[in-house]
């Protein structure tokens, strides 16, 4: 497994503020969807290096996901400069995070 998903939730003016493209992936440590689409996740990535991923344990309370109206896990959501530009939701394969993260000027 890599990193898990963070319980600390970052502001969500902390996050609208981060220059340039960012990986902001929602899901839980335990979530059956979260471990498999892992993989899939961390390959589209590693093929855009220029991201950043950042992941955040969501659920019920969390602000910064309700502020992204997230509904199922794991969504990626693909920013640019603080800016929603795309997003993933329980992808099937890495091209679709690469199609996300091209939007972003990804791989």
């Amino acid at each position: 497994m890599t990193q898990p998903y963070e319980t600390g939730q970052p502001e969500r003016s902390a996050i609208d503020a981060l220059p340039g493209p960012v990986a902001l992936d929602f899901g839980t440590n335990w979530c059956g969807y979260c471990r498999a689409a892992e993989p899939l996740i961390d390959s589209a990535l590693a093929a855009s290096p220029s991201f950043r991923h950042i992941k955040v344990e969501d659920g019920p309370g969390r602000a910064l996901g309700r502020s992204f109206k997230i509904k199922l896990w794991p969504t990626v959501i693909v920013l640019k400069d603080g800016q929603e530009v795309a997003r993933v939701v329980r992808p099937a394969d890495a091209d679709e995070v690469l199609e996300a993260l091209a939007k972003a000027g990804g791989a």
